[in-house]
This record gives structure tokens, sequence and C-alpha cells, in this order.
């Protein structure tokens, strides 16, 4: 019933690289890509997070039986 760490570290990995990305691209004048690479970060992140949060609430309906 307990969650993984490796979710944790996957966003935290994918946060660094983000932010990596960010200030190279940043740096080197290309600030539009920056942003995208940053919002691609974020969709990737948001999408297990919505996954996670998905079966969490899958498993509050089986422990209280509402469906």
């Amino acid at each position: 019933m307990g969650y993984d760490v490796g979710v944790i570290f996957r966003i935290i990995g994918i946060g660094v690289l983000v932010a990596v990305a960010h200030y190279v691209l940043k740096n080197s004048g290309k600030e539009d890509y920056a942003f995208i690479a940053t919002l691609g970060g974020m969709a990737i992140a948001l999408f297990w997070v919505v996954q996670l949060l998905g079966n969490f609430f899958d498993q509050v309906k089986s422990v209280f039986k509402l469906f």
C-alpha cells in the first residue's frame, strides 16, 4: 500500500534536468526554447503527480468501500 520513493526521485531528477536545460538555453540567448523546456518538464511532472493522485483516490475508495 505504500508508495516507492523512486517516484519522488524521478520528479526531482526531471526538475534538475529542466533547471540545467533552462539555464543553458537562457544564457545562450534562446529564452523561447528555455520556456518550452521548462513547460515540458512541468507537464511531465504533473502527469506523474496526477497518476499518483488517481491511485491514491482508488485506494481511498477501496478502504471505505465507496464504489
